[in-house]
Protein backbone atom coordinates (compact mmCIF):
# COMPACT_ATOMS: atom_id res chain seq x y z
CA UNK A 1 0.00 0.00 0.00
CA UNK A 2 2.93 2.21 1.01
CA UNK A 3 4.42 1.48 -2.67
CA UNK A 4 1.29 2.83 -4.17
CA UNK A 5 0.94 6.23 -2.29
CA UNK A 6 4.63 7.15 -3.51
CA UNK A 7 4.09 6.17 -6.79
CA UNK A 8 1.12 8.02 -7.13
CA UNK A 9 3.13 11.27 -5.39
CA UNK A 10 5.63 10.65 -7.66
CA UNK A 11 3.86 10.59 -10.87
CA UNK A 12 2.14 13.85 -9.95
CA UNK A 13 3.35 17.21 -12.07
CA UNK A 14 5.34 19.53 -9.47
CA UNK A 15 3.85 22.99 -10.12
CA UNK A 16 5.96 26.59 -9.94
CA UNK A 17 4.85 29.10 -8.51
CA UNK A 18 3.20 31.87 -11.05
CA UNK A 19 2.54 35.22 -10.67
CA UNK A 20 -1.53 36.58 -10.91
CA UNK A 21 -3.24 39.55 -10.27
CA UNK A 22 -5.36 40.70 -7.41
CA UNK A 23 -7.08 42.49 -9.25
CA UNK A 24 -7.57 44.58 -12.16
CA UNK A 25 -5.07 46.28 -13.33
CA UNK A 26 -5.01 49.66 -16.09
CA UNK A 27 -2.83 50.01 -18.94
CA UNK A 28 -0.19 52.60 -17.65
CA UNK A 29 -0.55 51.85 -13.77
CA UNK A 30 2.40 51.20 -11.59
CA UNK A 31 2.21 47.60 -9.85
CA UNK A 32 2.48 47.76 -6.42
CA UNK A 33 2.58 44.48 -3.53
CA UNK A 34 -1.16 44.74 -3.32
CA UNK A 35 -1.94 43.75 -7.00
CA UNK A 36 0.10 40.87 -7.28
CA UNK A 37 -0.06 36.97 -5.64
CA UNK A 38 1.73 33.86 -6.12
CA UNK A 39 -0.50 30.69 -7.21
CA UNK A 40 1.02 27.10 -7.53
CA UNK A 41 0.24 26.81 -11.60
CA UNK A 42 2.66 26.59 -14.56
CA UNK A 43 1.70 28.59 -16.98
CA UNK A 44 4.81 29.43 -19.56
CA UNK A 45 5.79 33.10 -19.73
CA UNK A 46 4.41 34.13 -16.90
CA UNK A 47 6.60 35.63 -14.26
CA UNK A 48 7.40 33.26 -11.50
CA UNK A 49 8.92 36.16 -9.07
CA UNK A 50 6.67 39.14 -8.15
CA UNK A 51 10.21 41.49 -7.63
CA UNK A 52 10.15 41.46 -11.16
CA UNK A 53 6.70 43.43 -11.60
CA UNK A 54 6.83 45.68 -8.66
CA UNK A 55 7.32 49.20 -9.58
CA UNK A 56 6.95 48.56 -13.13
CA UNK A 57 4.24 49.83 -15.17
CA UNK A 58 1.43 47.70 -16.69
CA UNK A 59 1.60 48.11 -20.82
CA UNK A 60 -2.08 46.18 -21.38
CA UNK A 61 -4.88 45.41 -19.03
CA UNK A 62 -4.02 42.66 -16.82
CA UNK A 63 -7.37 41.44 -15.50
CA UNK A 64 -8.17 39.91 -12.30
CA UNK A 65 -6.95 36.63 -11.35
CA UNK A 66 -4.85 36.21 -14.93
CA UNK A 67 -1.01 35.63 -14.94
CA UNK A 68 1.07 38.63 -15.54
CA UNK A 69 3.51 38.02 -18.23
CA UNK A 70 6.75 39.94 -18.80
CA UNK A 71 5.53 41.65 -22.29
CA UNK A 72 2.86 42.88 -20.16
CA UNK A 73 4.89 45.29 -18.25
CA UNK A 74 7.53 48.00 -19.12
CA UNK A 75 9.51 50.53 -17.25
CA UNK A 76 7.72 53.51 -16.13
CA UNK A 77 6.70 55.99 -18.57
CA UNK A 78 8.91 59.46 -17.66
CA UNK A 79 7.56 61.15 -21.00
CA UNK A 80 3.75 61.05 -21.97
CA UNK A 81 2.33 62.16 -25.56
CA UNK A 82 2.51 65.75 -26.63
CA UNK A 83 4.45 66.48 -23.21
CA UNK A 84 6.82 68.91 -24.03
CA UNK A 85 10.65 67.32 -23.39
CA UNK A 86 13.96 68.51 -23.71
CA UNK A 87 15.48 67.22 -27.24
CA UNK A 88 19.29 66.97 -26.59
CA UNK A 89 21.57 65.88 -29.83
CA UNK A 90 24.88 64.31 -29.23
CA UNK A 91 27.77 63.33 -31.66
CA UNK A 92 31.38 62.96 -30.27
CA UNK A 93 31.81 65.91 -28.10
CA UNK A 94 29.36 68.40 -29.72
CA UNK A 95 26.23 68.66 -27.57
CA UNK A 96 22.61 70.79 -28.77
CA UNK A 97 19.96 71.09 -26.98
CA UNK A 98 16.11 72.18 -27.70
CA UNK A 99 12.85 71.21 -27.22
CA UNK A 100 10.53 68.60 -28.45
CA UNK A 101 7.01 67.14 -28.79
CA UNK A 102 6.64 63.41 -27.97
CA UNK A 103 4.58 61.87 -29.94
CA UNK A 104 4.16 58.99 -27.90
CA UNK A 105 4.59 57.72 -24.10
CA UNK A 106 7.96 56.38 -22.87
CA UNK A 107 10.15 55.01 -20.23
CA UNK A 108 13.66 55.03 -19.69
CA UNK A 109 15.65 53.54 -22.39
CA UNK A 110 12.33 53.40 -24.87
CA UNK A 111 13.42 54.52 -28.21
CA UNK A 112 10.33 57.25 -29.63
CA UNK A 113 9.50 59.85 -31.95
CA UNK A 114 10.16 63.91 -31.09
CA UNK A 115 9.02 66.72 -33.25
CA UNK A 116 11.79 69.19 -33.09
CA UNK A 117 9.74 72.40 -32.14
CA UNK A 118 12.29 74.69 -33.46
CA UNK A 119 12.47 73.41 -37.24
CA UNK A 120 9.33 70.96 -37.33
CA UNK A 121 11.12 68.07 -38.21
CA UNK A 122 10.32 64.84 -36.25
CA UNK A 123 13.34 62.78 -34.83
CA UNK A 124 13.87 58.98 -33.02
CA UNK A 125 15.32 59.16 -29.64
CA UNK A 126 15.99 57.33 -26.88
CA UNK A 127 14.59 58.49 -23.25
CA UNK A 128 17.12 59.34 -20.63
CA UNK A 129 16.73 58.67 -16.84
CA UNK A 130 16.37 62.55 -16.74
CA UNK A 131 13.40 62.76 -19.00
CA UNK A 132 15.30 64.06 -21.66
CA UNK A 133 15.16 62.41 -24.73
CA UNK A 134 19.04 61.71 -26.47
CA UNK A 135 19.03 61.88 -30.28
CA UNK A 136 22.55 60.91 -32.10
CA UNK A 137 23.12 58.15 -29.84
CA UNK A 138 23.01 54.28 -30.92
CA UNK A 139 19.44 54.11 -30.38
Amino acid sequence: MWRLISAVLLVQPAFADTVVATRTIRAQSVIGPEDLTMVQAEVPGALSDPGLALGQEARVTIYAGRPVHAADLGARALIDRNQVVPLIYLAGGLAISTEGRAMGRGGEGDVIAVINLASKTTVSGRVGPDGAVYVGLEN
